[in-house]
């Protein structure tokens, strides 16, 4: 049991979701000379508040550690970019935005989406907390303010008379510690006019698809519409629409609004998702207790086939160096005994380590020189482009493998 108190409605957490034991950072890979120096694991147990529902870690790491310098660069998923264009072009399309608009993106990673916004002539600013990846955006030259987001930051765009239009954030609501301040600073910034939009992984398919992977320390939230409709309400944010998306197997976009704002109906489409939680279950703690086993029976179908494979003197190798992967592997106590190497198509991981596991990152050239049996697809989430972009793997009669939702050795 934790003495932690739930991120948005302060109530104690006392109910346990799902419980993938001690693990390091997700994103805190390796340089060869740290292999034989301690490392930090912190439990990755989360919680489901039983009053306002949220599901979510407890905040071992400061936001500082994790994200000032950050091995992720959203440029290098092409299925992520066309996504992102296509959102540019919905926005402009729904909301007119043009020249005289302002278009402003927490969490703006290397300047991937705004980019598009930046192209069609709409003015753009970027709010990314990683100095590192900030820095690519504004090679882009995407204008980007090196900061993290909450009340204080803000007040300080507000009082240079900045604000949004369109205020964007995608997978970043889930990286948030201080929830409420957070949401809160999303009300200072906006126009009265303006809409928030924010993307995250939908609770609802991380249960439905045991996607427990997805679970890792700088995820510090898990959201359902239930869940995050209450901390906007709190903010003085109304929830005006939703998208269920594709995106990280299975993703909801709000769209938010002031209160006091009048001149955006409320879609259908937020009644729809409600009565498909409830249907869930998610409006009841059952549904929450009863999660655990068959992430446990995950582990085991998963170990039973590594195991099986190499005794029958098999190669395995996995795709994808990304953090829910290093839940995965680290959960099943999955090391080179199992898995050869890892690839990557990220050079600033190329030549790194996997946290935990401390399986080498190399570049996916390595697969067509090695000809392993299996591929273990880690990011599970992009597989049809994964699959695409290694078709040569079949010349040697290599196949592939997802672990998620369930075992599956793809034809």
């Amino acid at each position: 049991m934790t003495n932690s108190a739930c991120r948005s409605c302060g109530d104690k957490l006392t109910e346990s979701f799902c419980d993938l034991g001690m693990s390091p950072p997700s994103n805190a890979y390796l340089t060869a000379d740290r292999l034989d120096k301690a490392e930090a694991f912190f439990p990755l147990h989360a919680y489901v508040c039983k009053k306002c529902l949220l599901v979510q870690l407890e905040q071992f790491q400061a936001p500082e550690e994790i994200f000032s310098d950050y091995a992720y660069f959203s440029s290098y998923s092409e299925s992520w970019l066309a996504h992102c264009k296509a959102y540019t072009e919905l926005m402009r399309a729904r909301f007119g935005l043009n020249s005289r608009s302002q278009v402003i993106e927490i969490a703006s990673n290397d300047g991937y989406l705004l980019q598009y916004f930046k192209a069609a002539g709409i003015p753009v600013l970027g709010i990314e907390p990683a100095a590192n990846v900030a820095n690519v955006a504004e090679e882009k030259g995407i204008p980007t303010l090196v900061r993290f987001f909450g009340r204080a930051t803000a007040a300080a765009l507000v009082e240079k008379s900045v604000k949004a239009d369109l205020l964007l954030g995608n997978n970043v609501l889930a990286h948030v510690p201080a929830l409420n301040d957070f949401v809160a600073g999303m009300k200072l910034l906006l126009k009265p006019a303006g809409v928030i939009t924010m993307e995250f992984p939908h609770l609802l398919s991380l249960m439905a698809e045991n996607q427990f992977d997805t679970i890792y320390h700088e995820h510090f939230s898990y959201f359902s519409y239930i869940s995050v409709n209450a901390v906007f309400e709190r903010h003085g944010l109304i929830l005006f629409d939703v998208d269920e998306i594709p995106t990280h197997g299975g993703s909801l976009r709000i769209y938010a609004k002031h209160a006091d704002d009048s001149s955006k109906p409320v879609s259908s489409r937020i009644s729809t998702l409600l009565d498909a939680e409830k249907r869930a279950g998610l409006d009841r703690l059952d549904a929450y207790r009863s999660f655990a086993e068959q992430v446990k029976e995950t582990k085991r179908a998963l170990l039973e086939f590594l195991i099986r494979v190499k005794r029958e003197g098999k190669s395995v190798v996995g795709y994808g160096a990304a953090a829910k992967g290093n839940t995965l592997l680290n959960y099943c106590g999955i090391r080179s005994d199992f898995l050869d190497y890892v690839v990557d198509r990220n050079p600033h991981k190329q030549g790194r380590f996997l946290p935990g596991s401390h399986i080498p990152i190399v570049a996916p050239e390595r697969i067509g020189e090695t000809r392993p049996d299996y591929v273990l697809i880690l990011p599970w989430n992009i597989r049809k482009e994964i699959v695409e972009q290694m078709a040569s793997i079949r010349e040697w009669g290599g196949r592939f493998v997802v672990p998620v939702p369930r075992v599956e050795v793809l034809e």
